[in-house]
């Protein structure tokens, strides 16, 4: 079960990274409203987003595939991370009752981040994999 299980988690993980990476290269207006709103302006320039997508992607399919985990693990860990932190008020306040513009929609990103971490914990033990570091 905690094999297929990780496989389950790796794959749906990295799968969103390739999906937000996908956006930021093929909806650039989107992901230029995405990081205004969000990351304060940053990437906010159409090459640097379609860049900054094809990384993600190629991070998300390693994610996906269990590829060189050592370091696609911890990258995913940090964009997780990254959206979390932008969207933290919804976490705290998920129902809008303290912070203006909080969305319940956002209270998984801490999930997601949960994840990410839950991969790198149990690394070691995630045997569906590309690599065997």
């Amino acid at each position: 079960m905690k094999t297929w299980t990780l496989l389950f988690l790796r794959v749906s993980l990295g799968w969103l990274l390739v999906i937000w990476g996908a956006d930021k290269v093929f909806n650039v207006e989107h992901g230029m409203a995405v990081a205004n709103k969000f990351y304060f302006g940053f990437l906010a320039a159409e090459n640097a987003l379609r860049v900054a997508g094809a990384l993600q992607i190629l991070v998300g399919l390693a994610v996906v595939v269990g590829f060189a985990r050592r370091w696609a693990y911890p990258v995913q860990v940090l964009l997780n991370g990254a959206s979390l932190l932008a969207v933290m008020q919804s976490v705290i306040d998920p129902w809008n009752w303290v912070f203006q513009g909080s969305n319940a929609l956002f209270y998984p990103s801490l999930i997601i981040f949960a994840g990410s971490l839950l991969l790198i914990a149990y690394r070691d033990e995630d045997r569906l994999v590309m690599d065997r570091s």
